[in-house]
């Protein structure tokens, strides 16, 4: 027997989601709020701690309202002191943040308990697979969590993809080269600026607003504010100003090769059909590490040996794991070749589906 006595457009849903990485974890629960309300009906309450990087992605949503409707999607702040509210049929608990126990409590006690998801962050390590959907009782309540994993193979929940988002014309690669820089905090990036600044053929970077702008501005020594453009030998740094996200995802469409990190960006990268190159976060140990390693595998397993080698060796430099300079020059020969694979990826990475159709199907299919 389903969950959902009543069809999917009248079902209830809140996301739960813990600003961590600023720009990142609030990024997602956005795309995905959105499009539950907009492309399934849902009733989608959106749940933050902090409502800052929404108003920088879109526009229209203030940071100290405590209740607004944007988009479909009803968005509350977050509070230390939670309100006693009904729970939604379905509760997504973002990225592994901890539901406040008053709600816990709340969700035990209705006599059909809510679908309870916690949605776990991207990872292309096999491992995914045999973890997603699996189900987790709590320990004194009577309530079952199910893990679920994004991913880019069958058997995982897929990749954020909008019905609505269109898909840019086939890319034909040409010179000079355009870039995209959006990262962390990289102590590869001044190596990588000096030479493109020594390249032989001119190349422009439009720099992301917050630490990239800030890297290039102290590589250049001097202020480097945005809407300014700078040139150094064959390269040109243009610093953008903050953009919301389908403004961004044009940008991606319209580089030939896009430096992206952390989760949001690094899908939309791929979306966009065009070559790019992956800044994991960071974690503790190494950690992030085999998740790197994991996606490289699967990514190159439709490249030439020789493109595949010259990804790995660059994006491993670019993480801090390798030689920036011996690595750059056998990349940059690869990216026409990386160009003219990006669709058939995009296609291959299709074939899961799309990542809120299936967080539907499971949630209304539970027993």
């Amino acid at each position: 027997m389903s969950h959902f006595s009543a069809p999917s457009g009248d079902i209830s849903c809140d996301i739960f989601c813990a600003v961590v990485d600023n720009l990142g974890d609030a990024g997602f629960c956005w795309r995905l709020a959105r499009q539950l309300a907009a492309e399934h009906g849902w009733a989608v309450r959106l749940w933050i701690n902090n409502l800052t990087p929404l108003t920088l992605l879109r526009p229209g949503i203030e940071a100290l309202r405590e209740r607004q409707v944007i988009d479909g999607v009803d968005i509350r702040q977050w509070p230390a002191q939670f309100p006693n509210v009904r729970p939604a049929q379905v509760v997504i608990e973002a990225f592994a943040c901890e539901l406040p126990q008053i709600y816990v409590a709340a969700m035990a006690a209705q006599t059909l308990k809510p679908v309870w998801l916690n949605l776990e962050y991207l990872s292309a390590e096999d491992w995914v697979v045999g973890c997603h959907g699996l189900a987790s009782p709590h320990p004194t309540l009577p309530l079952v969590k199910h893990f679920f994993f994004p991913g880019f193979v069958a058997g995982t929940g897929g990749l954020l993809r909008e019905k609505e988002f269109a898909v840019p014309l086939a890319p034909t690669f040409c010179d000079p080269l355009t870039v995209s820089l959006f990262c962390y905090d990289n102590p590869a990036l001044p190596r990588l600026l000096d030479l493109w600044a020594q390249e032989p053929a001119t190349l422009t970077c439009l720099v992301a607003e917050g630490l990239p702008r800030r890297q290039a501005e102290a590589w250049l020594g001097t202020g480097f504010a945005v809407g300014t453009e700078f040139r150094r030998g064959a390269l040109t740094l243009r610093a953008l100003p903050f953009v919301p996200q389908p403004a961004y995802d044009s940008i991606l469409a319209g580089c030939n090769l896009n430096f992206v990190r952390g989760e949001d960006s690094f899908v939309r990268a791929q979306w966009a059909e065009r070559p790019f190159v992956w800044q994991i976060y960071p974690q503790d140990g190494n950690a992030h590490r085999p998740k790197l390693d994991a996606f490289l595998a699967h990514y190159s397993a439709g490249l030439d040996l020789s493109t595949s080698a010259a990804v790995a060796a660059f994006w491993q430099a670019w993480n801090g794991g390798g030689d920036l300079a011996h690595a750059w020059p056998a990349f940059r020969t690869a990216i026409p070749r990386l160009a003219t694979q990006a669709p058939s990826w995009v296609d291959r990475i299709r074939q899961p589906g799309d990542l809120a159709a299936n967080l539907v199907a499971f949630s209304e299919s539970r027993p």
